[in-house]
């Protein structure tokens, strides 16, 4: 799907935002980890959502969305099954049979692929990985060479690749700034295993809100990890018992784009966050607050308001995904803004600093691009005739070039712009609300 963009400036107004892909892909493992079905409430699902329940149900796991939630039967469950609630998800079936391989479609889901590689270790399932998009391209070598050590071995380093052994207790040592992911599914999947196992950091950790979300869960699905001095002690033979509802919470991530609207050109109040959310992408609060924006938080909702910004000096490590918002953000603010310990980006769905480069220099913003910053010169000037913006199958490139057009008021075509279905498929619903003019081509 192509879309034009007017530059028609949005409206003041609010968005009720979606449930955190992060805090869903979490909550549905460790419900479909625990001993007894539970049910969901997640307000939004995703492309990303849909590769992990469906990787879930390939496992044993039996997952159903119904209006009133979702309900999970647990992988290797002995209750009976409650035909009319639980099974039918997709016209999956109930997993393999011990022994056979099944497969896993991860879609474009990093988040998926890197969190169910130790679990399937852990189960002791045979499985076969595979993706689509980039996902073949990003890196997992780290992750399976370290299970490799502990009795889990793959065919290759990168998807697809087939698991077979099971993992075995111990000390797993990995780089703390590769991919926060790795540890996740570590932290997901160690439990399991009999006997002490440990994780150790050899560097700092990036994306450390990430690892806050999961410890976060596993806590509340009772399992005890306890922090070491260069990472985590998790006793073996535990057993994952949760709440039978939960509630996915809000997304700041995707929060981020209508607050940075807000801070350029108006008042968005963003409704439904957790104010004290373990995800690190709130930082977007302060970070405007840094620019010179302002932000007002009144219970569960913030709105950030115009003022004029100055541009800032801003550590990417471990905010990687607000970095595409904050490229717009920082084109509105007078002076020069670098966004450095970026590195990373250029592994995601595409190379994100690439991308916002080229994109941001198409609507006429000077920008320097370097091997792990990017410096941004406030000021736009967008060329004359058409302005066409290749998305590269990259939901945040999209999402925050929709924001740079209605807010810089440059009118432009994304090419690829169903890309938002992978973690915001109401993203443009919410933009026509708040009186964004699209149309699609």
């Amino acid at each position: 799907m192509n879309i034009k963009i007017e530059k028609t400036p949005l409206k003041q107004g609010q968005v009720r935002i979606i449930s955190s892909k992060s805090d869903g892909h979490r909550s549905l493992i460790a419900a479909a980890l625990a001993e007894e079905e539970s049910v969901l409430f997640v307000d939004g699902w995703s492309e990303d959502m849909e590769a992990t329940a469906r990787c879930l149900q390939s496992l044993g796991a039996e997952i159903e969305r119904e209006p009133s939630g979702i309900y999970v039967m647990p992988i290797g469950c002995p209750l009976p099954c409650p035909v009319d609630r639980i099974g039918q998800a997709n016209g999956q079936g109930i997993g393999q049979a011990d022994g056979q391989l099944c497969t896993l479609d991860c879609g474009e889901s990093g988040s998926t692929l890197r969190f169910l590689l130790p679990i399937a270790g852990a189960l002791g399932k045979h499985c076969r990985f595979e993706g689509k998009g980039r996902l073949p391209e990003r890196p997992i070598g780290v992750l399976l060479d370290e299970m490799a050590r502990h009795g889990c071995k793959a065919d290759g380093d990168h998807l697809p690749v087939t698991l077979e052994g099971k993992l075995t207790a111990g000390v797993y040592t990995l780089p703390g700034n590769v991919s926060s992911q790795f540890i996740t599914g570590l932290l997901f999947a160690l439990p399991l295993l009999e006997g002490e196992s440990e994780i150790r950091l050899t560097t700092k950790i990036e994306s450390k809100g990430y690892i806050d979300m999961t410890l976060k869960t596993l806590k509340t699905f009772g399992i005890t990890v306890t922090e070491a001095e260069s990472g985590w002690s998790i006793p073996g033979g535990q057993k994952y018992h949760g709440p039978r509802m939960r509630y996915a919470e809000g997304d700041w991530s995707n929060a981020a784009f209508w607050l940075v609207a807000g801070a350029i050109g108006g008042s968005i109040g963003c409704q439904g966050l957790d104010m004290e959310s373990p995800q690190g992408d709130r930082a977007i609060a302060a970070l405007l607050e840094e620019f010179g924006a302002e932000t007002k938080v009144a219970l569960n909702q913030i709105t950030a308001t115009h003022k004029e910004m100055k541009g800032i000096r801003i550590d990417a490590s471990q905010i990687p995904d607000l970095v595409p918002i904050l490229c717009v953000a920082a084109a509105a603010a007078e002076g020069k803004t670098e966004i450095y310990n970026a590195g990373r980006l250029r592994m995601k769905e595409s190379d994100r600093l690439a991308v916002m480069a080229e994109c941001m220099q198409k609507i006429g913003v000077e920008v320097e691009e370097r091997p792990d910053s990017i410096i941004i010169t406030g000021g736009c000037n967008p060329p004359e005739g058409e302005i066409v913006i290749d998305s590269h199958n990259d939901h945040r490139i999209v999402m925050a070039m929709a924001i740079a057009a209605v807010s810089l008021g440059v009118e432009l075509t994304i090419l690829g712009a169903e890309a938002v279905n992978k973690s915001y498929p109401s993203f443009f619903i919410e933009l026509a609300k708040l009186g964004g003019v699209t149309n699609v081509l």
